[in-house]
């Protein structure tokens, strides 16, 4: 029996031995490698968590601007098709004004042939036919005589080239139409020119 008492005690001692090993690994301090990599493990920045009534007002601030942006382009838009279609009425309201121009002339000779005394009546009423008809196209397209006799001398529809006292009539006053003013729509086409009083 003291051989099996001897070798339960040795058995006994094992375990404990063993024992005593396992808590020394446990306890025992990791490599250098191992230590490292925890180190950098606890080193790595903690994303802190934002106040969310701050990440609010970030936000509108950002939506704020976003509008405002939004807005300007919004309005850079709009001004622009506003003037593109300013152009565009401008230059078809006044797309003639060349024309006319040319045509005034032609106009101004027609009344100076219709002035003078002609030998054949059905000639003069072929010239006086031609004339209403051309004047009547050239109204259609907004071109009218400016009124200028016995008128307010006004110097954004007349250009007085002489002046006269006379008896009886008022200064500024337009005497004689020298040549007819004509207008286009609202604009001035020709001046005309008139003879005032002084």
């Amino acid at each position: 029996m003291s051989e099996e008492k001897k070798q339960d005690e040795i058995k006994e001692e094992e375990v404990q031995e063993e024992a005593k090993q396992e808590s020394c690994e446990e306890t025992k301090p990791e490599t250098p490698s191992e230590e490292a990599e925890v180190k950098e493990e606890s080193e790595e920045p903690v994303e802190e968590e934002k106040d969310p009534a701050a990440e609010i007002a970030e936000l509108n601030e950002q939506i704020a601007k976003l509008k405002n942006a939004y807005a300007k382009a919004y309005a850079d838009t709009e001004n622009t098709r506003k003037r593109l279609e300013n152009d565009f009425s401008q230059r078809s309201k006044y797309l003639i004004k060349d024309f006319a121009l040319e045509l005034l002339p032609v106009l101004d000779n027609f009344e100076r042939a219709l002035s003078q005394e002609a030998g054949d009546e059905s000639y003069r009423q072929g010239v006086e036919m031609i004339y209403r008809q051309l004047k009547a196209a050239l109204e259609k397209q907004g071109v009218t005589e400016i009124e200028a006799l016995n008128q307010p001398f006004d110097p954004n529809w007349h250009q007085a080239v002489m002046s006269e006292e006379i008896d009886g009539v008022e200064p500024n006053t337009v005497v004689m139409v020298l040549q007819k003013g004509y207008k286009l729509k609202d604009r001035l086409l020709r001046a005309a020119m008139v003879k005032v009083s002084a």
